[in-house]
């Protein structure tokens, strides 16, 4: 079984499926998504969709992006809300059809909402440790706060105190290219910014990228 990692996908579903059609992952290979499905690109609504029915064929992992938890949050809150649309939740609704609706929650199907809600914070596997923003270098994931896993900018990686590679979204990459770090490599190379989605074999280290106007390239780290 491999294991890829694939970052910010925001929306852009077609890319995604671009992508995987480079990677070919096996039915029984595990998929780790690092988070921010949702805003900013035009497909939202069907990438939760289609990410809840391939949750049932293939071996996925959903992690929690800062996205899924303003979108969460603004259901309840209109100043938290007008926060998130101000952050690309306009996009999201706009998905859902929502036509400046006050009662928008109730556009969002409630598997969405469960999918949402039941995201992880982070994966930790014998090698690697998979989280949407960062990692603190000596702290065990379960001493981080929510700032940490899912705000914090990655500007740093020093290897981590359980020896693990860490492997983190959130921090745009606008040149394209997957930074590696001492300690692990940020993926998030800015695909809803019309730059590069990035999916990682995270063993082998060679990785596949779309782009929204559907071209594709491959690369592998340099260090790993």
């Amino acid at each position: 079984m491999r294991t890829f990692a694939i970052g910010d996908v925001h929306g852009c579903l077609d890319t995604l499926i671009a992508v995987l059609e480079q990677a070919r992952p096996d039915a029984d290979d595990r998929i780790v998504f690092l988070g921010d499905y949702v805003d900013r690109g035009p497909d939202s609504r069907r990438l939760i969709d289609w990410l809840i029915a391939e949750s049932s064929t293939r071996n996925l992992v959903t992690l929690r992006g800062n996205h899924e938890i303003m979108m969460l949050e603004s259901r309840y809150n209109p100043l938290l809300c007008r926060n998130w649309l101000a952050c690309g939740g306009l996009a999201t609704l706009d998905s859902y059809g929502w036509q400046g609706r006050r009662d928008w929650p109730a556009l969002v199907p409630q598997s969405h909402w469960d999918f949402l809600e039941n995201t992880a914070a982070w994966l930790e596997t014998e090698k690697f440790i998979f989280v949407h923003a960062n990692a603190v270098p000596n702290l065990p994931m379960q001493r981080h706060n929510q700032e940490q896993l899912f705000w914090d900018k990655c500007h740093s990686l020093p290897p981590h105190c359980t020896g693990k590679r860490v492997i983190v979204g959130h921090t745009r990459q606008t040149s394209g290219i997957p930074r590696e770090f001492e300690g692990g490599v940020c993926i998030d190379t800015a695909a809803v910014s019309g730059h590069w989605l990035t999916c990682l074999d995270v063993d082998s280290g060679n990785y596949w990228q779309a782009n929204i106007e559907g071209t594709t390239r491959a690369g592998r780290l340099e260090t790993w």
